[in-house]
């Protein structure tokens, strides 16, 4: 009874006044539909709650109609870190409406991560893969490549590679809150960076190396593993230095939030004594106290094109490498102009 209930393409045809060509293309995210017919149709199906039906659609392909996503990062970083929430809704907006199920797999990089695409591939749970966080030599892209899936990758690699790519120039961030703070007159500033074994965060590090050397700021950068627990640790190590930094450019919110509170429990006033950034202007950042500076990405848009380009990917497209817009950076409270004073060590003179 549920499968006569369901509404079906001839009446979200009928409903939307179209052909049901014209509406499996549109549901379909293919091209040969105008930008309004398809707003309609997709409207249409949503006020009609019509859902595909993928056992049908799997029977008669041979497809599971799933894409994977698989993180190669600790789950305590992956449930903390709102990067991945945004971008994970990015996805479903898109493979909701096309029929397809978002398959999640957190594994540690190395065995457990190969076994797991193996896994995926073998037991046929996933049609293609959206491939995060690309490493120097990223050896997943051969695998994934030998598995015989599909894949669209988030970052260019630093090799070659047969699949789509989506981008964003982090570099471009980093020199804006470099740019920013100089202008504010800081010439000691620091970057706790993430794991440089990731193209992004390298990236990033480099970007700020090369900034501030343009800029002739004297410079410090700390490794660390992106997660909040190990910004912190890298924020207590530059307010112990003798000359502290007045200034510190995190690779993430999440890192950034944490070091805000380890330097005003330190006895530091921010921006006053010490100025920071961030970087993914996630939601939270904006209602701290002082509200925080931070490079402005779209996480969610990031998620909806990878997923568009996955599924051109199934359909046999040829690869393609987008770049979204450059990140900007948004100014707000912690940062403000360099202390006039050259403090040595935590804690207020």
């Amino acid at each position: 009874m549920e499968d006569a209930a369901r509404p079906t393409i001839a009446d979200v045809a009928r409903r939307a006044g179209v052909s049901k060509g014209l509406v499996s293309f549109a549901l379909n995210d293919r091209p040969g539909v105008s930008p309004e017919s398809r707003a309609r149709i997709l409207e249409v199906a949503r006020e009609m709650g019509w859902t595909p039906s993928l056992r049908a659609r799997a029977l008669s392909t041979g497809r599971s109609f799933a894409c994977g996503l698989v993180i190669g990062r600790s789950t305590d970083v992956v449930a903390a870190d709102p990067f991945f929430h945004s971008f994970m809704a990015g996805l479903e907006d898109v493979f909701s409406m096309s029929g397809q199920v978002l398959v999640l797999a957190v594994a540690t990089p190395g065995r457990q991560e190969t076994e797991t695409y193996r896994g995926l591939a073998e037991d046929r749970r996933v049609d293609g893969v959206v491939l995060t966080d690309l490493r120097a030599d990223d050896d997943r892209i051969a695998l994934v490549a030998s598995l015989g899936l599909a894949a669209v990758t988030l970052g260019r690699p630093d090799g070659d590679s047969p699949f789509s790519s989506v981008s964003v120039d982090d570099g471009a961030g980093i020199r804006s809150a470099v740019a920013h703070l100089a202008g504010l007159g800081h010439r000691r500033i620091a970057h706790v960076a993430g794991p440089s074994r990731m193209l992004h965060a390298r990236r990033r590090a480099e970007a700020f190396t090369r900034a501030a050397a343009d800029a002739g700021i004297d410079t410090l950068v700390v490794e660390t593993d992106f997660s909040a627990a190990e910004g912190a640790d890298a924020t207590r190590v530059l307010l112990a230095r003798d000359e502290r930094p007045t200034a510190i450019v995190y690779s993430n919110d999440h890192m950034a939030m944490a070091g805000l509170g380890v330097a005003q429990r330190e006895g530091l006033r921010v921006p006053e004594d010490l100025s920071i950034t961030g970087f993914d202007d996630t939601d939270i950042g904006r209602h701290l106290f002082p509200a925080l500076t931070s490079v402005a990405t779209d996480a969610r848009e990031w998620g909806s094109v990878a997923a568009r380009a996955l599924l051109d990917a199934l359909a046999g497209a040829t690869p393609t490498h987008a770049e979204l817009a450059e990140p900007a950076l948004i100014v707000r409270g912690s940062t403000g102009p360099a202390p006039q004073h050259h403090p040595r060590g935590a804690g207020r003179d």
